[in-house]
């Protein structure tokens, strides 16, 4: 988290052809994940970002899921998101497609492209505004870096095709900022198989406004919507109102949240005991 990240702004020091970074100057916001594996620690993935494209291809991509994941990770970064649906020529029923997307992502632009099409990628012209920084993450094989490509108006970014089960190769290997032609700047991310919760608690109630609002209704202010009697959460699961997946998905991310809560508080408790083991010793270099 203290380390210069890809979008970071840094005081440096230049010596010929290498630099030296003196200072990360602050950040107004930052796109954090769990590491993958099972190290517990944050993973900058991007940050002074103004707009978040969450790329989901209208393919065997498509998983609703999973996208409510990224908006709870787009909305606490402090950035703003739009989802971006690639791949619009896939798409046999795009009414059907863009209404499911809606259920999950309300108060969200939400945009398609598609690169093979002769202006397929006018839609993201109007965030493209000198000195502004994007940055598109989502699953390999979405088809960011051929976005960028598209934007750039040449072939730089490596691209690859798909596998025999419609599943994305890992091309891109590192995050990039990449200026366009026109001054904006974008961020190029490598397709993220893991993007584990880490204390994104106001980014959940961001991407969760539904169910939090039915939740203040609950009779109960500590209500699991589980066995409680006048829970609104299950009442309105049980009119139909509220997608039971839907309410899965909130509960995962929250349990998923809840730990990861649990694993910065006890990273910030060994950085303090061995501050206080370092100030000890430089007070008794002897010692």
């Amino acid at each position: 988290m203290d380390f210069p990240a890809v979008g970071d702004y840094v005081m440096a020091e230049l010596l010929g052809d290498m630099a030296v970074i003196h200072t990360l100057l602050p950040r107004k916001s930052v796109f954090l994940r769990k590491a993958a594996g099972s190290a517990k620690t944050e993973q900058v993935v991007a940050a002074n970002v103004d707009t978040v494209f969450l790329c989901m291809a209208l393919n065997n991509d498509f998983n609703l899921r999973r996208l409510e994941r990224y908006l709870t990770m787009a909305w606490d970064s402090g950035a703003t998101p739009v989802v971006l649906l690639t791949k619009r020529d896939l798409c046999d029923d795009l009414p059907a497609r863009l209404a499911q997307v809606e259920s999950v992502a309300a108060g969200v632009e939400i945009l398609t492209v598609s690169a093979l099409e002769e202006g397929g990628c006018r839609a993201i012209a109007p965030w493209l505004t000198a000195g502004k920084t994007l940055a598109f993450v989502g699953s390999s094989g979405v088809g960011k870096s051929t976005l960028i490509n598209t934007l750039l108006g040449e072939d730089r970014l490596k691209t690859n095709g798909l596998r025999n089960d419609d599943r994305g190769r890992h091309t891109t290997t590192h995050r990039e900022l990449i200026v366009l032609p026109g001054g904006a700047m974008v961020i190029d991310t490598p397709g993220m198989r893991e993007l584990g919760m880490w204390d994104a608690g106001e980014g959940l109630s961001s991407a969760f406004t539904d169910i939090e609002a039915l939740a203040a209704r609950c009779r109960f202010k500590d209500c699991t919507h589980r066995t409680e009697p006048g829970c609104a959460v299950r009442a309105a699961v049980k009119r139909g109102e509220l997608s039971p997946a839907r309410l899965l998905s909130y509960e995962k991310l929250q349990t998923e949240n809840a730990w990861s809560e649990d694993a910065e508080s006890c990273l910030r408790a060994k950085e303090e005991k061995f501050r206080k083991i370092a100030k000890i010793n430089r007070k008794n270099p002897k010692r």
